[in-house]
């Protein structure tokens, strides 16, 4: 019983650092189209985005 809990708390652990993972890298995807976004306006390659 005991070694059936474990395995059961180690694969919920598991699991949650799996999905923390992408999370975090869904995040930095988004910070990155953010940037590229800057680098466009800066650079005058407007692309209908809305920019001044």
């Amino acid at each position: 019983m005991k070694r059936l809990v474990s395995l059961l708390l180690v694969s919920l652990f598991t699991l949650s650092l799996l999905s923390g993972c992408n999370t975090m890298r869904g995040m930095g995807q988004d910070i990155e189209r953010g940037g590229e976004a800057v680098q466009d306006a800066s650079n005058g390659n407007d692309n209908g985005g809305g920019g001044y």
